[in-house]
């Protein structure tokens, strides 16, 4: 075979392998996925009763109200912060990501341990600390609690919004997402979609 077949060959492969690569295969995913799963792949959206888009099941937000379930702690305040009026310095190193304090980080300590720390914040509101409450999440951003973490602010919710403990259980358990496939991760309440429920139940 003569050298110049040999760089012909090699050309069109590569054009063919180009097309199918950067071409058909994403429109493939991209046609199977708005027909298969719409609503993950636009970005898992929520929208109230106008039609007006409130937020992502995937990204939490932060509620401090006595009258809904409190979300995980979060180093970026959940990305909220103004980018024309970043004080706190938020949205410095970006909207997601560990504060990557070692355990041992008087920082940390102080975050968790200290007079106005995540520990005596939840006793001051009557909430047995759990771990999930004190910590952030890798991401800063997870919409998830441990159905223990909802459970021990029951107490509070209940007694803010006046209704019966038991409603509130039952609320939990209707929104609390069990293990993937059934084996893989642990169950977890999305605190967005429970508090949500929280408002229409009211």
């Amino acid at each position: 075979m003569s050298q110049r077949y040999q760089i012909s060959k090699a050309i069109r492969s590569t054009l063919v392998l180009w097309l199918l690569t950067a071409f058909i295969y994403p429109l493939f995913m991209l046609i199977s996925g708005q027909i298969a799963f719409s609503n993950q792949v636009n970005g898992s959206l929520i929208t109230n009763s106008q039609g007006t888009v409130i937020g992502s099941a995937l990204i939490g937000q932060p509620f401090t109200s006595e009258k809904y379930f409190w979300s995980r702690p979060s180093t970026t305040n959940y990305s909220t912060a103004n980018p024309k009026n970043d004080d706190a310095s938020i949205l410095k190193t970006g909207v997601s990501g560990a504060s990557n304090l070692a355990p041992s980080n008087p920082e940390l300590l102080k975050r968790i341990n200290g007079t106005d720390g995540e520990i005596n914040r939840l006793k001051r509101a009557g909430v047995q600390p759990t771990a999930d409450l004190v910590y952030t999440s890798g991401s800063s951003l997870d919409p998830h609690i441990t159905p223990e973490g909802a459970k021990v602010q029951i107490a509070r919710v209940a007694k803010a919004r006046g209704v019966q403990p038991q409603k509130l259980e039952t609320l939990i358990l209707q929104n609390t997402d069990g293990r993937f496939l059934g084996i893989f991760g642990e169950p977890g309440v999305n605190v967005f979609k429970l508090n949500l429920a929280l408002d229409k139940m009211s």
